[in-house]
């Protein structure tokens, strides 16, 4: 079947032909890559920075105005967690109570639809019984999202027309003009689950009774209370008809200004109204405010968009975008006193789609060099330029319909998906080396004159069988990942499908489109003189046209067509002709690679990168020649000395192994995304306005940064169920400048310099850049002004493709872990915690996991907080003893820490004046909480009415005393009478899972520690502590270590039972192609030559000598970013990728061993060597092609320093480390078939 189909379409090439246009187009159309389609429409594959990995999980939000955490607690959160641990699917019920509101996170099985899990939360919550939870409060569903769906934060500030911030908006109109109309604009945009708002003060219309002037006319606060609710309303009644016309009928009874809130009567006595003016002052004012915002030291009002569960983050961004350019036109502006006109604008601070575009980009261009580079090595090893031209076709079509069914099976584009395709490049090659390979020697074969389908029909037909069972070990070698669970199988499944899909994309380009293009493009044919000068002379012309207008590649094409013309006028022979235009081809491919890689560094000319390039170009294939060359030779050698040569690698597989067991563990190596969150707390006593002081403190201190752009603060909580923050927790998002001063397509731009290399201003100022080496002592710069270059921004300097990169950072400023340290430095302030290194996303991920704020920690649970914190307390000063942990980042949660104030009712007093405590309560929370009995209906705007008592009769215990609580008969009783107010200390916050309460003791790693490692270390020392007696477990309470490294066991657990499965498939594969046990053991040798070779390049990368020098003055440690490697997923995932690619050699050569066997039948030692040396020299080129394209391919890869880089290198170093090890395989395989065929042969003379 499948060589038929590989006939008809070499038979019927348009079929081919409309095949390829179908592909090429319908991926165009669903790549996830801005690129201009021109009319083709656009439905890209949906993007996101990275896979959402956290936990399948709905919140239950419930707010309680007031009310402590113990009270929310134990009214409302454990009530509710218990009725809902019974919702079906449900694996665990974590929960906070907080001051003021409860949220519940309800953790369901992966198996379990978002959706349904939030239908079966709303029938539980209908469903409840009555009296479960205190009158009023009504628990409600989160939104319809995650954490990790809040993509696009932003304030509201007056600008000028020059984009400069002003004044003259106070934080209460921000806030209002956020509430009611910024934020339902965007909520309209689609794919937005909700716009939270944050910062500024929410208006309020405040009435402070004057208890002297209620006592004098003897009224109590519930009177005040009843007035107040029935002076807001408006009704309807009916309709009436006046000259058969009909008119609705409305009375009119809101508030609508504070007069109208005055004049409310609360009694009247005698034909005389004591109205609320009478005995309260009504004023406007701030609620309580339990959420901060600031931006760099001065308070800001904003908000947050938070993207649907399943939408397209990039989409849903670019949809809010539209909705502010709508917006804009209509925000208010007003005139300031200078004569300035301020408009009020929509600022982002952090906006995911830079993180994405740029995530992209690095792919986008890994792809590029790689299809490159790769091209190139097929150039000069295939030594022909139309099969080159064929299979270097083969993987952009490839990667489009890879694209194509992530759209069709809905796998977003992110970091790890699109890596998959980046990690198969060389491999993907591959299968077009092979049959081209063939088809060629087929050609050079063909002495009978076959037509040319049949010879490439014959070609393509004899090794179509060793490609399929190629690709399809590659492909069974991933199976592994496509079983794994939790955050790891979110992580890493999308990689596989696009591996998978890119390896099975190049089988049917390979095996369906380049037979029919190839028996056309070989096809011999009679062009006419007159259009080969024609030809020849539009190159020329063409090539001279492009280096007019400044593309150096002009020059190719000028070459091309001299070539062309020399070969016609029989100046030079048409072979030469070709080895010329081979060359020239290749020199164009270096010099691209030379212009858009830039491995030196885009400070470095184009001629260093250049010779650099073509070094370790050149270098690398010079040395496959030379393995090429000298193959016979040592082939030979090896078949003399077997087991000499066999201890070889037999010796490699034992290092490598024994590197294995000595390599540090995690989960994962994080991902840059470009900025940072800071996430130290205060203490739990600071109040609002010290908690605001501190944040400002923290903002203006990381601005100072010359390398920080912008940093804004949040203390407390957003108004959304998805941010459950107490005040004294800060967020501060820090977004530092990128390295170099990028363009608006976030790519790196260069700016006008002059002759003695400063930079140009547009206002003719000078810049010297601190990075660069040049010095400048003439008087005629002494006398100019030099700018400031850390003030410089792109809007000041002139773009000129000729000029140089402008860098961002000092050159003290190597790496983002350099800017973190300089903010840890500025940042230490007295009653501030520490706070571990984190970024946004990596942050929201880690508390969907764990529910903590870093990534790994020690749960505490048991039945009481003050035992869980005093315990927590010991297990902080013994993990700062631990080995690898971070002494400055392990915190223990202080619990106990809100000061209380206790009103104790005396119920045997209450007795005596005959109150209830309902009466008594009611008093103290009105008069010292306030109360928000109604709310104004203000056009679009609402604002709620508080009665409260004044500030000045409630700042202290000493006034709370006097609070008088009216008696039914008799005069009203102060407080102090009734109760005893007294000090204590209680929770700010109360954490349970599954109802245990519990508690938390963060901790961080230092530098070069694996997870893993740290978390075994910190183990073994409290199991220590507690053999020895220094530690004692109470009764009641448990601990165990969580975090983001359980991920990395679980994943371990699966793929320890996984892997042997895939790998006995791929053995079934093998046995299958061969039929041979024999056989197939000798090619499955190479899996464990080349494993031992990963774990040999993870060794090198961690060793400080290994490729400890420069070059031009760059350190090629740094330039291939060698540091210690640990054994995370994501390497895991590189040695799984690796598997499938390590046998393709050894099927090829065994393949054609055993074909070389069959035909000659040696029967001495003699003649089994001679056959086995044929067979080798035979395949060795298509074999070192294959590995060549692998290895190379993957080089850009590994100096990738872009957004994702810190992902993908990890991934691709087994498989480079693992290929350049497993050469070895082509003389490993040869001397164990020589081997098993020279012991039967002596069996059979026996």
């Amino acid at each position: 079947m499948l060589n038929k189909s590989i006939k008809f379409l070499i038979e019927n090439k348009l079929v081919a032909v409309l095949l390829l246009a179908l592909f090429v187009a319908w991926g165009v159309v669903n790549a996830p890559f801005e690129w201009n389609t021109g009319s083709l429409p656009r439905n890209p594959v949906a993007v996101d920075a990275i896979p959402d990995i956290g936990e399948n999980q709905q919140i239950v939000f419930t707010k309680w105005d007031g009310r402590s955490p113990q009270d929310i607690e134990d009214q409302i959160t454990y009530p509710l967690t218990t009725s809902l641990l019974g919702i079906p699917g449900v694996k665990t019920i974590r929960s906070s109570s907080m001051f003021g509101f409860s949220s519940i996170y309800i953790i369901f099985e992966e198996d379990i639809e978002f959706y349904w899990s939030r239908s079966r939360i709303l029938e539980k919550l209908n469903s409840l019984p009555a009296g479960l939870l205190p009158d009023g409060v009504n628990p409600a569903l989160g939104p319809d999202a995650t954490g990790l769906g809040q993509i696009y934060w932003y304030t509201l500030e007056g600008r000028d027309e020059n984009g400069n911030v002003t004044g003259g908006w106070d934080l209460q109109e921000l806030r209002s003009i956020q509430d009611f109309y910024v934020k339902y604009a965007l909520s309209s945009a689609s794919g937005v689950s909700e716009v939270a708002s944050i910062g500024g003060y929410v208006l309020e219309y405040q009435v402070d009774v004057n208890p002297e002037l209620m006592r004098q006319y003897n009224i109590g606060l519930n009177e005040v209370v009843k007035a107040v609710k029935q002076s807001n309303k408006d009704v309807g009644a009916q309709t009436l008809e006046i000259n058969q016309a009909e008119y609705l009928i409305r009375g009119l009874g809101y508030i609508k200004k504070l007069s109208d809130l005055e004049n409310a009567v609360v009694t009247s006595k005698d034909f005389t109204s004591i109205r609320i003016k009478d005995i309260a002052k009504v004023t406007h004012g701030p609620a309580t405010r339990r959420g901060l915002l600031d931006k760099e030291g001065a308070e800001a009002v904003g908000g947050v968009v938070v993207a649907r569960y399943g939408a397209n983050p990039m989409e849903v961004i670019n949809n809010v975008k539209e909705k502010i350019n709508e917006l804009s036109s209509g925000l208010p502006s007003k005139t300031l006193s200078d004569g300035r006109t301020s408009q009020l604008t929509i600022v982002p601070f952090y906006d995911r789609t830079e993180l994405i575009q740029e995530t992209l980009g690095t792919l986008d261009e890994a792809l590029t060099l790689e299809i490159l580079i790769t091209i190139f090595v097929i150039i000069i090893m295939v030594f022909n330029l139309r099969a080159s031209v064929l299979i270097s076709g083969l993987l952009p079509v490839a990667v489009l319909m890879v694209f194509i069914s992530m759209k069709l099976f809905n796998v977003d584009a992110n970091i790890v998906a699109l890596s998959g395709i980046a990690i198969a490049i060389g491999t993907m090659v591959d299968v077009g080396v092979i049959l081209s390979e063939n088809v060629l020697r087929h050609i050079d074969e063909n002495d009978e004159n076959l037509p040319m389908n049949t010879v490439v029909y014959n070609a393509t037909a004899e090794v179509s069988g060793a490609i399929l069972t190629a690709v399809m070990t590659t492909i069974i070698s991933f199976i592994p990942v496509f079983t794994m669970i939790g955050a790891e199988g979110k992580l890493f499944r999308p990689l596989a499908f696009t591996k998978t899909a890119a390896l099975t994309a190049s089988l049917i380009v390979a095996l369906f489109l380049i037979p029919p293009f190839a028996a056309y493009f070989f096809k011999k044919r009679n062009i006419k003189t007159t259009f080969s000068y024609v030809l020849n002379g539009a190159l020329i012309v063409f090539g001279v046209l492009a280096l007019i207008f400044g593309y150096p590649l002009g020059l190719i094409l000028v070459a091309f067509g001299v070539v062309g013309f020399l070969s016609l006028k029989e100046k030079i022979t048409s072979k030469r002709a070709n080895i010329i235009n081979i060359f020239v081809s290749a020199f164009a491919i270096i010099f691209l690679l030379a212009e858009y890689w830039r491995p030196l560094g885009v400070d470095r000319s184009i001629l260093i990168n250049l010779i650099f390039v073509g070094l370790i170009c050149f270098g690398l294939l010079g040395v496959f020649t030379l393995f090429r060359n000298y193959y016979v030779r040592i082939l030979n050698w090896a078949l003399r000395n077997k087991l000499l040569f066999l201890s070889l690698p037999t010796a490699i597989v034992i290092f490598g192994v024994m590197i294995m067991r000595n390599t540090g563990k995690e989960f994962m190596p994080s991902l840059n995304e470009g900025s940072f969150l800071l996430m130290p707390t205060s203490m739990p006593h600071a109040g609002v306005e010290e908690n605001k002081r501190v944040l400002q403190q923290l903002d203006m201190a990381v601005a100072s940064i010359p390398e920080i752009e912008t940093v804004v603060g949040k203390s407390g909580r957003t108004e959304s169920a998805l941010d459950p923050a107490p005040l004294s927790m800060y967020e501060n998002v820090i977004q530092y400048k990128s390295e170099y001063i990028l363009n608006e397509h976030r790519e790196r731009q260069r700016f006008k310099v002059n002759e003695d290399g400063l930079f140009v201003l547009k206002d003719g100022s000078l810049v010297t850049n601190p990075n660069s080496e040049i010095e400048v002592e003439d008087d005629e710069y002494k006398a100019s002004k030099i700018t400031n270059p850390f003030s410089v921004t792109r809007a000041q300097l002139i773009p000129d493709d000729d000029g140089e990169y402008f860098r961002n950072w000092r050159p003290e400023i190597e790496s983002p872990d350099d800017i973190w340290k300089e903010i840890v430095k500025v940042t230490k302030l007295p009653g501030v915690t520490s706070a571990p290194k984190l970024q946004p996303i990596e942050t929201r991920l880690v508390m969907l996991q764990t529910g903590m704020r870093a990534p790994m920690g020690i749960k505490v649970k048991g039945q009481d907080l003050k035992e869980i914190e005093a315990f927590g307390v010991q297990l902080e000063d013994i993990l700062k003893q631990a080995e690898g942990v971070k002494e400055e980042a392990v915190f223990a949660d202080r619990i106990v820490g809100k000061p209380y104030l206790l009103i104790d009712i005396d119920r045997e007093r209450l007795a005596r004046y005959g109150i209830t405590i309902e009466q008594v309560q009611q008093v103290i929370q009105v008069s010292v909480g306030g109360m928000v009995l109604s709310q104004t209906v203000e056009g679009r705007e609402r604002y709620g009415i508080r009665v409260r008592y004044p500030r000045e009769l409630r700042a202290n215990p000493a006034d709370l005393q006097d609070i008088y609580v009216p008696v039914e008969k008799g005069s009203p009783v102060p407080l102090s009478e009734l109760a005893t107010i007294r000090y204590e200390q209680g929770p700010q916050v109360i954490k349970s899972e599954d109802t245990f309460l519990i508690g938390y003791v963060l901790f961080d790693k230092l530098d070069g520690f694996a997870e893993v490692d740290v978390v075994e270390n910190a183990q073994a020392l409290i199991q220590q502590k507690i053999d020895n007696g220094d530690l004692i477990v109470p009764k009641g309470i448990n601990y165990r270590f969580t975090g983001t490294y359980e991920n990395q066991l679980r994943a371990e657990k699966t793929l320890s039972v996984v892997v042997p499965l895939a790998l006995a498939i791929i053995f079934l594969i093998l046995y299958f192609q061969f039929r041979s046990v024999g056989t197939s053991l000798m090619v499955f040798t190479g899996i464990a030559v080349a494993f031992a070779g990963g774990f040999l390049m993870i060794w090198f990368y961690g060793q400080d000598w290994f490729l400890n020098f420069s070059f031009f003055g760059e350190n090629l440690r740094d330039l291939f970013q060698m540091h210690t490697i640990n054994l995370s997923v994501a390497v895991w995932v590189g040695f799984i990728a690796l598997f499938g690619i390590a046998t393709d050699d050894g099927v090829v050569m065994a393949t054609y061993l055993t074909q070389t066997f069959d035909k000659n039948t040696p029967e001495t030692k003699k003649e089994i060597r001679a056959s086995v040396v044929e067979a080798g020299e035979k395949r060795i080129r298509p074999c070192l092609m294959t590995t060549a394209t692998t290895i190379l391919a993957l080089l850009p890869v590994l100096t990738s320093t872009g957004r994702g880089s810190d992902i993908m290198i990890p991934m691709a170093i087994p498989s480079f480390g693992g290929m350049l090890i497993a050469l070895i395989t082509l003389f490993v395989v040869p001397v164990l078939f020589s081997w098993t065929k020279e012991f039967q042969l002596k069996r059979t003379i026996r």
